[in-house]
């Protein structure tokens, strides 16, 4: 496939269309051919731009990748969001959105199973990349669950909101992501007992200046 643009036109490389046409892309040429075998020609051919454009917005196939990976687990997050907006009280919320994070890699048939499973090495690397913009984007997810947690003296009156979610953002990365010894994330009175005990207490206490 030779790689063109419609009509000719030359796409903006700070649009967000653009980028989201690339991953678009990127996705497919995954599901076909898994990360190996996947080329930035590859990739660039899909969305019918030129390489020079693909390297603007991803410099390397790492980095596209990652990017890939952490869309497909955004994308997760946000078909569950009406979900978890039905739970009421934070400590549940808590132990639902584990439990929807390890589904995004969990789910038997998704892409992102596929990757995880046939090419572990390489899954861990780019997603390992493309977490840098998942802590910020995870945090505005947990922000509004926050908020209302403390409107609701679920957390202390004077939490840092921002803060507070960047945090839990981490948190929930780790629990969902990293294995551990003492704590089974799979198990939801694991996951009370870990929130109860350290989390949960962390947030009701007044903050250090």
């Amino acid at each position: 496939m030779t790689a063109v643009f419609d009509g000719g036109s030359i796409p903006d490389p700070d649009s967000d269309s653009v980028a989201a046409r690339l991953l678009d892309a990127a996705e497919k040429i995954l599901a076909d051919k898994g990360i190996r075998a996947t080329t930035m020609t590859d990739v660039a051919e899909e969305a019918g731009v030129s390489r020079s454009w693909l390297y603007r917005h991803f410099p390397d196939k790492q980095t596209l990748v990652g990017a890939a990976i952490i869309r497909l687990i955004e994308t997760s997050w946000a078909q569950s969001a009406a979900e978890l907006a039905d739970i009421e009280g934070f400590e549940a919320q808590l132990v639902a959105g584990v439990k929807i994070g390890r589904r995004a890699y969990d789910d038997p048939g998704t892409l992102l199973m596929r990757m995880r499973v046939r090419e572990p090495e390489e899954f861990m690397a780019c997603a390992g990349a493309g977490v840098q913009g998942l802590v910020p984007d995870l945090a505005g997810f947990w922000r509004p669950y926050l908020k209302a947690a403390r409107d609701a003296g679920e957390i202390h009156a004077r939490t840092d909101i921002e803060e507070a979610s960047e945090w839990i953002a981490r948190v929930m990365i780790s629990l969902g992501s990293v294995p551990g010894n003492h704590m089974d994330p799979d198990d939801p009175a694991s996951l009370r007992r870990h929130f109860r005990r350290y989390v949960l207490p962390a947030l009701r206490i007044a903050p250090v200046k």
